[in-house]
């Protein structure tokens, strides 16, 4: 008896889950099949090396892991692009001899998003998101990775939430 609520629980999953109606990451039907993530340029007055590249890939990775669209180079039905406008850390909280505290790391990014197949879905808009660490560290080496990985991770989904899950 067992076995057969199993086979039917993972019937029924993989049956929404393959079905047009709904899946598990909440995006409904996407009219499209490919997407492409041009790559974003640092613009901020204040340039970290290499995160622009970190974002780009970060992005395409979480639209590839959750949808079945194909990641494309040129031509994509589903187009991002954009560029980092804001990379800042301000002191957050202060000690009794006016010292930092807490430092805040915050990353915007302004986004296009064009959708070739449904030109309603198009925008442009900016997401943000922060980090806060110790006043007593920079964000260098293991600082600087963990805030980037909150981050990203965060804006990226903002993203994904507005342009597919509609959220």
């Amino acid at each position: 008896m067992r076995y057969i609520k199993f086979i039917l629980v993972l019937v029924l999953a993989t049956t929404f889950n393959n079905c047009s109606v709904y899946n598990f990451t909440g995006t409904g039907k996407i009219d499209a099949e490919t997407f492409q993530v041009n790559y974003f340029q640092n613009s901020a007055e204040i340039v970290e090396p290499g995160i622009e590249r970190t974002f780009t890939l970060r992005l395409q990775d979480l639209i590839q892991n959750q949808t079945n669209l194909t990641l494309t180079n040129s031509g994509g039905d589903l187009v991002y692009e954009g560029e980092i406008t804001q990379y800042r850390i301000s002191p957050m909280t202060a000690t009794a001899d006016q010292r930092a505290a807490q430092n805040r790391l915050s990353i915007t990014v302004n986004v296009r998003f064009t959708n070739k197949r449904n030109e309603d879905d198009d925008f442009e808009k900016p997401f943000s998101f922060f980090y806060d660490f110790s006043g007593d560290s920079l964000p260098t080496g293991s600082v600087l990775t963990a805030a980037l990985d909150e981050i990203f991770e965060r804006i990226t989904q903002d993203i994904f939430n507005e342009s597919l899950a509609k959220w």
